[in-house]
């Protein structure tokens, strides 16, 4: 037998509670954080890891009823083929949502296992790697005092700092744009000027309401407005794109080539964000990053997950270009959110850390990790 036949596919739904529940401008109150960590194996016992963007039950359904099945057999090598087979497999239900993210999952496994087998980390694979480390910015400052919005921002920010970030990102949309603007300067004020900082609506907003408080926040030299308005909007992203001299990024709700290809044709927004864990895998996210390249458009992407989808979005930046090629470039960041979570800094046996607001490429064969099975035992959805 070929030894790379995929021999075995499992899915680990996993869920841990979060001690100091969060919520962001959708209202949304975080009281757990949750994966579908999927586990392949080949005939010749080499174990491929990857993870799904999103609710962890409907992943896992996803891959136990419909691609699990459908690549046992098959050569994991064939990462690619795969993918386009269980594409087309599901695309007549719709190839987006929790489908691409159950596809990303396997994706990621995939190369997980080439890694493994050739020996060799997957930027290798991939293309190489531009960067052996990447500047990398805290994702945070969610709300979670109601009473010291301002004060708590401030205290979690200057923290962010005191450990070597460079770079913060903070939730605005508070439903008081005057708040909002209060809250971020007194922010950029205790950081100060050296410190990059981004702010994300998560889509909270309308195209008016976004431009007025976008033109606020270009006086406190903000680097990037994530989501201000619905990702359905695209008319809207053009028309607020437009309209500010600030770069606008959005696209973490958006799934595979065809998904992005409007937003970046049309140049919808300055930054496009797919997460590898949801827009199709580490395979498809190089064929976003291609298109958007040839348009001009800059690729940051979300990260949002385990040590898995951080290790796989490192790789994923290891191998992009700088955006635009230049004598001194201003090479991608990566996202390291900040907020509890267990899968994120136990489930592997060495975690990927920053160290004074750098964090390396992993260099180890595929993924560069080894996962601690206890953590999966421990907080598994029974």
């Amino acid at each position: 037998m070929n030894p790379s036949i995929i021999k075995k596919v499992t899915c680990h739904a996993v869920s841990a509670p979060v001690e100091r529940p969060f919520t962001s401008s959708r209202g949304w109150l975080y009281k757990q954080r949750g994966s579908c960590i999927v586990e392949i194996e080949t005939a010749d016992g080499i174990v491929g890891w990857g993870e799904c963007y999103g609710p962890s039950a409907v992943a896992k359904a996803y891959i136990e009823t419909q691609f699990g099945p459908r690549i046992v057999g098959r050569d994991a090598f064939d990462v690619e083929v795969i993918w386009e087979d269980l594409y087309n497999r599901i695309k007549d239900y719709g190839g987006k949502g929790m489908a691409a993210a159950a596809l990303s999952g396997i994706d990621i496994a995939l190369w997980d296992i080439v890694g493994k087998a050739c020996g060799r980390p997957i930027h290798k694979l991939i293309g190489g790697a531009h960067r052996t480390e990447v500047t990398c910015y805290a994702t945070g400052l969610y709300f979670i005092d109601m009473d010291r919005l301002i004060e708590e921002a401030v205290e979690e920010a200057q923290g962010y700092v005191e450990e070597g970030f460079t770079a913060v990102k903070m939730k605005i949309g508070l439903g008081d744009p005057k708040l909002d603007i209060r809250r971020v300067a007194a922010v950029r004020d205790a950081v100060g000027a050296d410190v990059r900082l981004m702010v994300d609506a998560n889509h909270c907003m309308t195209v008016p309401q976004a431009i007025r408080i976008g033109r606020e926040l270009e006086k406190l030299d903000i680097e990037w407005f994530e989501e201000p308005i619905s990702p359905e909007d695209v008319d809207g992203y053009v028309e607020v794109t437009r309209a500010l001299d600030m770069a606008v990024a959005g696209g973490e709700n958006e799934m595979t080539r065809w998904g992005f290809r409007d937003l970046v044709v049309r140049k919808a927004m300055d930054i496009i964000q797919p997460d590898v864990c949801a827009a199709g895998g580490i395979s498809e996210c190089r064929k976003i990053a291609t298109l958007a390249a040839a348009h001009g458009v800059e690729c940051v992407p979300h990260a949002w997950g385990s040590v898995i989808g951080v290790a796989a979005t490192l790789h994923f930046l290891a191998a992009l270009p700088d955006q635009p090629p230049s004598f001194r470039p201003v090479p991608p960041m990566f996202e390291f959110e900040q907020c509890e979570n267990p899968f994120r800094d136990l489930l592997a046996k060495e975690p990927i850390v920053q160290q004074r607001g750098k964090v390396q490429i992993p260099t180890g064969a595929g993924l560069g990790i080894e996962i601690d099975r206890s953590i999966l035992d421990r907080y598994r959805v029974r």
